[in-house]
């Protein structure tokens, strides 16, 4: 059996209901561990152990009543610093933001608790959540729990590295550029990235926001892919707002067996090259799924140009995020943009192009993503998931020299920009499609490697069966070691 911090949510949960541990007792365990292991990872960058504590009392309290608060009654639970947590900062790794203390708790935060987690901190995310590192200047670096030389990803990272770590019992995220399914990849987790506009993301935002962003998401990580989907149950719905008019009724998965099921798989694309050895993993998963009968395609894709679908992506995540800009940094922007070619090539140059596009032209550029729409619509008439990778490698060393745009990483021996690998974030975060990622194994450097499954929009039941049966009959969590 799996030793207690490393149980996945739901087994943490059957164990305090059938009360062969308590909720103060299981809330100390991952305290201590903090203490133990956190100075090394610094995963958990803030805590309330007084009000988790209180709550942990109470949630033993009710049980010996008989009243379950609900599937997740007791399990300790952190959640990323760019959530509302009231009486803790949000501070999205930005100097500037220090001394913002959250007044209430994002809607999500207020539906875990309502499922019964005990809340008891925060944890680590790069400076406005853009990255595939985890490091700012209020809180410092997050490192990767299999080799803290290297990334934890992001910006999820801390979220990721405490569940791999075994100092949580369950996390959450956010995603608008791989930010969840790139650190599940990276620590060897399970990570979900939700069809756009499933979970109301009030309370997840800079201060004084409150408008949804185009692609941008808020979703579950964990240690077991039932965990996703309890998580995601207890999170996902319309605000009050919106559920006056409408409620959530996604669709349940049309197979159970991993033989019914019809798979394209994708290893590689022109706009990203992607190392042999996260390849190799997902041509064994694939060899596997062929043995299981499952229906398998390596060369069944949407009729789509993918270098289009990469040029709209970066196009619309910079015009998402470019309201982030302070007046001076659109103004450089602007600058930067007026000297270079109506049709840029490079990412610097299309993300300056994107940080000031016209409404007008974001709307023909909106026009055509919702064309691209319609092609994944027929393609998943045919197929139910596509495999692909997560990211371009694994987890890559710390490295904060300059700007984002302007760094490598490795893949097969050469240096590559570390930004060619938006594209496995925008193949179907651009069109609103779900992806989730689970572990499937390991580098020959013994670093965790996961797959993207990605569904039709609204499939992610879809995409949380798979993962279950690939953790049943393929690969599982595995603990890194030295955390025991």
């Amino acid at each position: 059996m799996t030793i207690m911090p490393f149980r996945t949510a739901t087994q943490l949960a059957a164990a305090v209901r059938s009360k062969k541990i308590g909720c103060v007792e299981l809330l100390d365990l991952y305290l201590k561990r903090i203490e133990a292991h956190n100075p090394r990872l610094n995963a958990v960058i803030a805590m309330d152990v007084d009000g988790a504590r209180k709550r942990a009392k109470a949630a033993d309290k009710a049980l010996a009543k008989g009243d379950v608060w609900g599937p997740l009654h007791g399990v300790p639970m952190t959640i990323k610093e760019s959530y509302d947590v009231a009486g803790l900062p949000t501070t999205w790794g930005d100097p500037a933001l220090r001394d913002n203390v959250a007044l209430k708790d994002a809607l999500s935060v207020m539906r875990l608790k309502a499922a019964g987690v005990t809340l008891f901190g925060k944890t680590n995310v790069p400076l406005m959540l853009a990255d595939w590192q985890s490091y700012n200047a209020i809180y410092g670096t997050t490192s990767n729990p299999w080799d803290t030389s290297r990334s934890p990803g992001g910006s999820s990272g801390g979220s990721a590295a405490a569940l791999a770590a075994g100092l949580t019992g369950l996390e959450a995220g956010s995603d608008i550029g791989s930010s969840i399914r790139n650190p599940a990849h990276y620590c060897g987790v399970y990570g979900h990235k939700p069809t756009w506009g499933v979970v109301s993301p009030r309370g997840h935002a800079l201060p004084g926001r409150v408008a949804q962003g185009d692609i941008s998401v808020i979703g579950p990580l964990a240690r077991g892919a039932q965990d996703l989907e309890m998580a995601f149950d207890a999170m996902a719905g319309p605000d009050e707002v919106d559920g006056e008019g409408w409620r959530l009724k996604l669709p349940r998965p049309a197979h159970k067996k991993l033989r019914d099921f019809r798979v394209a798989v994708m290893l590689d694309d022109p706009n990203s090259a992607v190392d042999d050895e996260v390849q190799s993993q997902i041509v064994k998963l694939a060899e596997f799924l062929g043995r299981k009968k499952a229906k398998v395609s390596d060369t069944a894709r949407p009729d789509i140009d993918t270098a289009e679908l990469h040029r709209l992506y970066i196009q619309l995540l910079r015009s998402a995020t470019s309201g982030r800009l302070s007046d001076a940094d659109f103004a450089f922007q602007q600058a930067e943009a007026n000297r270079r070619p109506v049709d840029p090539e490079g990412y610097y140059a299309r993300m300056v192009k994107a940080n000031t596009l016209s409404h007008r032209d974001w709307l023909a550029t909106n026009e055509r993503r919702h064309k691209l729409r319609l092609k994944w619509a027929e393609f998943f008439r045919d197929y139910d998931v596509l495999l692909c990778p997560a990211a371009a490698s694994a987890a890559f060393p710390h490295d904060h020299v300059g700007e984002r745009h302007e760094r490598t990483i490795e893949v097969n021996g050469q240096r590559v920009p570390t930004t060619d690998q938006l594209f496995w974030a925008g193949i179907n975060g651009v069109c609103y499609l779900p992806g989730t990622v689970a572990p499937i194994g390991f580098t020959p450097r013994g670093l965790p490697v996961g797959v993207q499954i990605i569904s039709r929009q609204y499939g992610d039941r879809t995409g949380f069966a798979f993962a279950r049966l690939l953790e049943r009959e393929y690969h599982a969590f595995e603990a890194p070691p030295g955390y025991d």
